[in-house]
């Protein structure tokens, strides 16, 4: 797309630049000439300040943008000052986006005069993804009609060039041009990826890449001359704020300042180089135009002072500020939770019919999706023409349409990472990974943004979602459809865990889920969906009435010791989740009343209260899981049992789960003995209840 915005622009725009590019460069030397202070890594915006300006200077309230680690300029174009600014560099605790947690030029915001930001991590690209969720929330919103708009808005995500190399930016690209998304990919190319030059790092710039992805609009601009800048910029400000269509914008710019203040222009630039990009340095640039233009050198030197006593004064300022109080470290793990007790009716008057735990999901999601308009569903195969693999989704894309409940491509990453954006404008997506086998290439999104999200915008936006993941062996399932990834989850700060093994809790935890402000995860094992493996009839429930609610982090205790035999000395507690139950259930059969069962029914947050308790009553104990054990969810929380209860123990906890094998064989005569079972459980407790 030719640029096509040719009118003049007013001085007081060109001043106003010119002003922000010297405010930007009195900063960055600011900081240079004060490395013993500005101690925290940082990197500064010279070079790119013309472009970064000029989008800056489009943007309204109604807009979200999501700058990278090189856009100061384009923070203070919207609005942010100086000092502000410096309060992040200087990780003080009034720092506007972090708290003092995150990195210089790593914003977060909802202020009502400004474009909202989303959290912004440093993991280059990765911004991408849930950005394009928001325009993807957006479109939504105003398919619904769900919210008036004093503008449309438009969504920039800003890049550098090397990004673009990032298999998760194509997967946002590809869901942008297929959906035309109202979204801008600013791309800021100053032919540099810390030290890999544009020759060694890929084939051809951003706006030739973009070229594949049919529906994804491109322009070029001279990222360097503010007034082809603001000109390009307004050109594609205009065009996706009207037509609401995806554009990608291919900005030249140069590096005049380090990659990051740790990695240094002269540990790998020569002068030459360094010579090249400073004659196109955008100040200068913007200088001599406003000379040309007739305004007087005196008021430009007059700004350039101003703009470096501004400068110092903020950071004398900043410097001053207080640090972070140490005891809110832990602030804004998660958001506070409404849902902290059990409501509703678990077991309606007059019910009798039971049902599969495939149908409790579905029928609590129809329920949501009926009275919460801002719910919605996607994911691999999980539309109306078979509604899921393992028919988990049928039905709800018949009553709620596909603009509601709808299939993605295979795009785990963009799945996971999407609801970032979606969480943001107010929305609720419910998605699904189809197998826990395949949700690796969404992890890094879910670590990177999903889970930091909270903690790093200091509480700004931690993301509401659901994601589905159907986890464990069915039997024969083979080695890429039958895992269990637990423990890869449970790592993960700042996420929930939820494990349900039965129709009625599930229901409940999802329900708990949906009105949880956090990011959830629901594991869901394929081998209770429809309670077809041996000795699992139990998964099927009464179904809750639609009130129901189960809190997380409240484990059960589904089989209690007798009192006699507690009393004696001789019982154990198994403490387990999903399928473990079955084995668990089927185990003691052959221990009348001398072995307790706890389901955990989530993992994050556990409910280490109830298990310390019974264990402590107890004094033996078996973490059961299905997972292979080593370094496993369960033998970390056997050891904290054991630290907890070291007292009053009679044996040491154990820890059983699969064989340590790399995956489940597809064999049903090797898949056996990999797996836990109740006849190895019963040997377990055979020996831990005689011991």
């Amino acid at each position: 797309m030719e640029t096509t915005a040719k009118e003049k622009i007013s001085q007081e725009i060109l001043l106003k630049a010119f002003n922000h590019m010297m405010l930007a460069k009195a900063m960055a030397d600011i900081y240079e000439e004060n490395r013993s202070i500005t101690k925290y890594v940082h990197s500064t915006s010279r070079g790119h300040e013309a472009i970064q300006l000029a989008a800056a200077y489009q943007m309204t309230p109604d807009d979200w943008i999501s700058p990278y680690y090189r856009d100061e300029s384009m923070l203070l174009g919207i609005g942010f000052e100086p000092y502000r600014l410096m309060l992040q560099l200087l990780a003080k605790a009034e720092d506007p986006f972090s708290g003092g947690r995150s990195y210089y030029s790593h914003p977060s915001s909802l202020e009502e005069d400004k474009p909202k930001i989303i959290h912004q991590s440093s993991a280059t690209g990765m911004q991408a993804i849930p950005t394009t969720g928001v325009a993807q929330g957006i479109q939504y919103i105003e398919e619904f009609n769900l919210r008036n708009f004093d503008n449309n808005p438009v969504v920039l995500c800003s890049f550098g060039d090397n990004s673009i190399t990032e298999g998760e930016v194509s997967e946002a690209f590809q869901f942008a041009a297929l959906h035309q998304l109202p979204v801008i990919f600013l791309v800021q190319d100053n032919e540099w990826g810390i030290s890999v030059t544009k020759d060694e790092a890929r084939t051809s710039d951003a706006y030739d890449f973009a070229a594949g992805f049919v529906g994804l609009n491109r322009m070029r601009a001279d990222g360097t001359d503010f007034v082809a800048s603001y000109e390009a910029m307004k050109t594609a400000v205009d065009f996706v704020r009207t037509e609401r269509k995806p554009m990608l914008v291919c900005a030249s710019t140069v590096l005049i300042g380090h990659h990051t203040s740790g990695v240094r222009r002269e540990f790998y630039r020569d002068e030459a180089d360094l010579e090249k990009h400073r004659a196109k340095d955008p100040g200068n640039i913007l200088r001599q135009h406003l000379l040309e233009e007739g305004v007087d050198e005196e008021l430009l030197k007059q700004i350039t002072k101003k703009a470096r006593i501004e400068a110092e004064e903020a950071f004398e300022k900043a410097i001053q500020a207080d640090d972070p109080a140490p005891e809110t470290v832990e602030n804004h793990v998660f958001a506070p939770t409404p849902i902290t007790e059990e409501t509703g009716t678990r077991v309606p008057a007059g019910a009798a019919e039971k049902i599969v735990m495939v149908d409790a999901a579905i029928h609590a999601i129809q329920e949501l999706m009926w009275k919460h308009p801002e719910a919605l569903l996607y994911g691999q195969d999980v539309g109306e023409r078979i509604g899921g693999v393992f028919r988990e989704t049928v039905t709800l894309g018949a009553k709620f349409g596909n603009k509601r409940v709808f299939n993605t491509a295979i795009q785990e990453a963009y799945i996971i990472g999407s609801t970032v954006g979606m969480s943001a404008v107010g929305l609720k997506p419910i998605v699904e990974v189809q197998f826990a086998d395949y949700i690796y290439p969404g992890i890094n999104q879910l670590i990177t943004e999903i889970s930091k999200s909270s903690y790093l915008s200091h509480g700004k936006f931690p993301v509401s979602n659901i994601i589905r993941v159907p986890i464990g062996a069915y039997g024969g399932g083979g080695p890429y459809h039958s895992g269990s990834v637990e423990s890869i989850l449970a790592n993960i700060k700042g996420i929930k865990i939820a494990y349900p093994s039965n129709a009625a809790d599930f229901k409940g935890l999802l329900k708990a889920a949906y009105y949880d402000p956090n990011p959830v995860v629901m594991l869901e094992h394929k081998g209770l969906y429809w309670s077809k493996v041996p000795g699992t009839e139990d998964a099927k429930t009464i179904e809750p009435a639609e009130d129901y609610i189960l809190p997380f982090g409240k484990a059960n205790i589904i089989e209690q010791a007798s009192e006699s035999e507690t009393e004696k000395g001789r019982t154990a507690v198994i403490v387990t989740y999903g399928m473990g139950v079955y084995w668990a259930k089927e185990a003691v059969k052959s221990f009348e009343g001398r072995v307790e069962i706890i389901d955990l029914r989530t993992l994050i947050p556990l409910d280490e209260k109830l298990v310390f308790e019974r264990v402590k009553l107890h004094g033996k104990c078996v973490v059961l899981t299905e997972e292979q054990i080593q370094n496993s969810f369960a033998e970390a929380f056997a050891h904290r049992i054991t630290k907890a209860c070291f007292r009053h123990l009679d044996a040491p906890v154990e820890a059983m789960g699969s064989l340590n094998l790399p995956a489940v064989p597809i064999n049903l005569v090797l898949e056996k003995e990999m797996l836990p079972n109740a006849e190895k459980l019963k040997e377990k407790l055979k020996e831990l209840l005689n011991n």
